[in-house]
């Protein structure tokens, strides 16, 4: 898998373009800019972006490849990140640190998503915002972006019982059309998820 992902990355070409996901954009500009996490966050787009507007970013990613255009990008930008390469199915984030998390199109194998969530949901602080874009089954018979493996793809009532004990402010399963570099081009069925972390900030 990394050296899947380091060959992908190390293209001179961003394969999921240098502007942020959409969705992701739409909801990080409703909070206020604190600490933001972003596991799996290849070449870098929304870390940058999130940096842009004020945040102060973990990015988190096992592609060497990706940190490397990630922080490229960063500084063609004028900003600032934190980049960890670490598998995100070990990595042990500190808990109740972070204002706001997001995986943008971050699909995990079935024995590892459950635990990855939960681990995320453990480093939000109390008030804490988790956003979530990801592809449905559905996408197995598109070829617009996403893994090739059904088992990689999500059903909404996983990632819901995943999200266990959060308050669902957003649920969604839509067909749309993403524009995001050369491996994310056309229409596409995705879950969309804003979760809040119970408790004040």
């Amino acid at each position: 898998m990394i050296e899947f992902w380091n060959q992908r990355y190390g293209a001179p070409e961003y394969a999921y373009g240098t502007e942020p996901n959409l969705f992701f954009k739409q909801q990080l500009r409703q909070l206020p800019a604190g600490r933001l996490f972003l596991p799996g966050e290849g070449e870098g787009r929304n870390a940058v972006y999130a940096a842009r507007n004020g945040w102060s970013v973990h990015a988190l990613d096992l592609s060497q490849e990706g940190r490397k255009k990630a922080l490229s990008l960063a500084t063609a930008r004028g900003v600032s990140i934190t980049y960890t390469v670490t598998d995100l199915t070990t990595y042990d984030p500190q808990r109740a640190s972070y204002d706001a998390a997001a995986l943008i199109f971050v699909h995990l194998p079935p024995a590892h998503r459950q635990s990855v969530h939960s681990r995320i949901i453990d480093a939000l602080k109390p008030g804490g915002v988790f956003i979530l874009e990801a592809f449905a089954k559905e996408q197995i018979e598109r070829s617009t972006g996403g893994p090739r493996a059904a088992e990689m793809l999500y059903a909404m009532e996983d990632l819901l019982d995943d999200m266990a004990g959060m308050e669902i402010e957003l649920q969604s399963s839509l067909v749309t059309d993403i524009v995001e570099g050369p491996y994310h081009n056309g229409p596409a069925d995705v879950h969309r998820i804003v979760a809040r972390k119970p408790g004040n900030p």
